[in-house]
């Protein structure tokens, strides 16, 4: 087994290209979107997310990039601080190995270590899986149909992968009754440089982070659901009587044309494989938004399984049984 399909060009599925390579894996990349994603969101990035980073080699770029935040301040409505804490515990926790980054950004970073020695096709999507003793004939979009011996569901929250091998999302989704939206801007004109600066009222969040290049960062939490062609009617309906920032950041999303918009969910399944095909991160065990290390702990599934497939040396039910 030696031919790897990967459905998804995010977090986890150019981490497992990487080490499937390594391992003498023949990996594909397929994406769904024409381009690496961007904008989103920060993350915090330690743990073993952070040293499977350094292991690929990573860790100068993503110092480069990322941002060593030093405070996450809760602000009133004259912007006023009234609660926060700083970020010196955690780099005493971490031993200083901790940084603030975009996750688009880490994403771009993961898959630079593969874009020039894996397979990767953007724009296609995966329509339809039949699966056989000894490999997968896969359906795509717009490619038609190829055959691989592994298939990994690596495409998040809304995993077509998952749908298709084990069924709707609803079977395998808890709502926990939020919404999350976030956009990039760039000339805002108040920025406070590494502070996550906040405002709280009952049922609805608002952030602001100052990024690079005079970008600024956006983000909402709400209560309710989130997305589709009204998103940022929504959006301007729940924050309208908002006070602090709210009608400048209201003026700055009706400028934006990269609104990402999404649930607040978490997935909870009995077992992430069925015969060749398997789940990874998000995918797999979604924690949702509001918990955090999801990036790290789609990283962590990834060397995981790429490690059991390379002890088990291509035996398929051996490496997986063992995960």
């Amino acid at each position: 087994m030696r031919t790897v399909l990967i459905s998804g060009a995010g977090i986890a599925g150019p981490t497992l290209a990487y080490w499937l390579k390594a391992a003498g894996y023949a990996p594909t990349l397929v994406e769904r979107a024409s381009a690496l994603r961007r904008g989103g969101y920060v993350i915090d990035f330690w743990g073993l997310g952070y040293d499977i980073a350094e292991r690929m080699g990573l860790l100068p770029a993503i110092e480069n990039a990322g941002y060593r935040a030093r405070e996450m301040r809760i602000v009133d409505d004259h912007g006023r601080r009234i609660a926060g804490f700083g970020t010196d515990v955690l780099d005493d926790l971490t031993g200083g190995r901790y940084v603030t980054l975009a996750r688009s950004d880490l994403s771009r970073l993961l898959y630079g270590t593969v874009r020039d020695g894996v397979e990767t096709i953007f724009d296609e999507e995966i329509v339809g899986l039949e699966q056989q003793p000894e490999w997968v004939d896969v359906q795509l979009r717009r490619g038609g149909s190829r055959r691989f011996d592994l298939v990994v569901g690596a495409d998040g929250l809304h995993s077509q992968v998952r749908s298709l091998a084990f069924g709707s999302i609803g079977t395998f989704e808890r709502n926990l009754g939020y919404g999350v939206a976030a956009f990039e801007t760039r000339g805002y004109r108040r920025r406070d440089e590494n502070v996550y600066l906040m405002r709280n009222r009952p049922g609805r969040m608002i952030g602001r982070f100052a990024l690079c290049n005079d970008r600024t960062l956006f983000l909402f939490v709400f209560r309710g659901d989130a997305g589709g062609p009204a998103a940022k009617a929504q959006l301007r309906d729940l924050y309208r009587d908002a006070r602090w920032e709210c009608p400048d950041i209201l003026n700055e999303l009706e400028r934006t044309d990269d609104l990402y918009c999404d649930r607040v969910s978490q997935i909870r399944m009995d077992g992430w494989s069925r015969g060749r095909v398997v789940l990874i991160g998000d995918a797999a065990f979604c924690v949702s938004l509001v918990a955090g290390q999801g990036s790290a702990l789609a990283m962590i599934s990834a060397y995981v399984l790429a490690g059991e497939l390379a002890r088990a040396d291509g035996r398929r039910r051996a490496s997986i049984q063992r995960l």
